[in-house]
């Protein structure tokens, strides 16, 4: 019991176990981190699979930063159990009706995925580097070949069946993933706050557009840091994306909301207090007017104007970032503010976040900067950059 916040001040009706939260901080931002993961392939998906031409600048950095985030995923989890060193039994002796046993196979399934769509992606480039390079880094490359040298059209061909298959493969995988977040909070009907069906959904859509807002702050970060001019057809693909994705975000948001209080079951009345009260800056102000309306409501004016250059580069990194912050919240007020409403429906809790130990602010922070940490050393490795090194193109090029 050492990981859990040993006591939460409440007002009215509440359990006694209710006094301690079962789950902090680490348990907002593991879906979080999976939805960054979905969201990007997405953006990857969009230009493999579907032939999106415009996203092709940010196809690669999109496998690479859905790999980099998938790799951390687990980590808030295995900071949470009190020993991590027991995940593993889930996996080795599954439950096989518990969603969180089978979180262990989708995970491992889907790394895999993006490590073997990564080395079709890659190949020509890794069998340059063999070839060229000497030294720890030369025998880095030539390891990775696996013994393939064949870089003729032929075995191009054959690539880019593989980048295909993977990538059609991948979407119900990646989406999938992060639908089970949803199914897992919306298939307990012991909180009001989180049992809907309508959960997996809105957790899906939310996922998509911080992933394709990610995409967009880091290409336009590492624009910048190349001294290369922005591909404006591309941050504008992305930036529909968004657009689009945020009006189907908040039309499911809206309908979840108005679906709790039509059918008023016991304890909505508390639920009403709460998010007047103690959840309407959360709520209403950080996560909806700020994160989710302001940015949709300037990306529409951007579209209406047709706006380019520098201020479409500005805006839509200004929309990215706030719509990364709203999903942020969104996850905090499910994870969070399902737990301060208590399962008397007649008491409130409230979680009060410590800044050190394992499921403090800091290490919450430590997590989700961890994996951009190992994006800055991938693409060291493996440049993303179509203008700077050979990939493999996506089928039809």
């Amino acid at each position: 019991m050492e990981h859990l916040i040993p006591f939460a001040p409440y007002t009215g009706w509440v359990y006694p176990n209710e006094t301690v939260f079962e789950w902090s901080v680490l348990i907002a931002v593991y879906p979080y981190l999976t939805g960054l993961v979905a969201g990007a392939f997405t953006v990857s998906s969009l230009y493999q699979v579907f032939g999106f031409e415009r996203l092709k600048p940010v196809a690669h950095l999109a496998l690479l930063t859905s790999l980099c985030f998938m790799i951390f995923v687990p980590m808030p989890l295995l900071l949470h159990l009190g020993h991590p060193e027991r995940a593993f039994n889930s996996t080795i002796t599954p439950h096989l009706t518990s969603a969180m046993a089978m979180f262990g196979f989708f995970a491992s399934f889907y790394v895999g995925l993006l490590i073997l769509e990564g080395w079709f992606a890659y190949r020509p480039f890794i069998v340059e580097q063999a070839q060229k390079r000497t030294g720890v880094l030369g025998l880095f490359y030539r390891v990775l070949t696996l013994g393939s040298h064949d870089v003729s059209e032929h075995a191009m061909r054959y690539d880019r069946k593989w980048i295909f298959a993977l990538a059609v493969i991948g979407i119900p995988a990646a989406h999938g993933l992060h639908g089970y977040v949803g199914f897992m909070y919306g298939s307990l009907k012991s909180r009001e706050w989180w049992s809907s069906d309508l959960m997996p959904v809105i957790f899906l859509f939310s996922a998509i557009i911080s992933g394709v807002s990610l995409l967009a702050v880091l290409y336009v970060l590492s624009c910048k840091l190349r001294r290369i001019p922005v591909d404006l057809a591309c941050l504008k693909g992305l930036a529909y994306t968004i657009w689009a994705f945020i009006m189907v975000a908040l039309v499911l948001e809206g309908l979840e909301f108005a679906n709790i209080v039509y059918k008023a079951r016991e304890g909505v009345e508390m639920i009403m207090q709460y998010v007047t009260g103690p959840l309407l800056i959360p709520y209403f102000i950080l996560q909806f007017a700020i994160g989710a309306i302001t940015p949709f409501l300037w990306l529409s004016y951007m579209i209406w104007r047709g706006t380019t250059g520098k201020a479409l580069v500005v805006g839509v990194s200004v929309c990215a970032a706030l719509v990364l912050f709203s999903v942020f919240m969104m996850r905090w007020n499910v994870v969070i503010g399902g737990q301060e409403i208590s399962k008397t429906g007649k008491g409130l809790l409230s979680y009060h976040m410590p800044l050190f130990g394992k499921e403090g602010a800091l290490a919450a922070i430590a997590l989700t900067l961890a994996p951009l940490a190992l994006l800055f050393g991938l693409t060291r490795l493996f440049p993303p950059w179509e203008e700077k090194v050979k990939l493999t193109e996506a089928p039809g090029h």
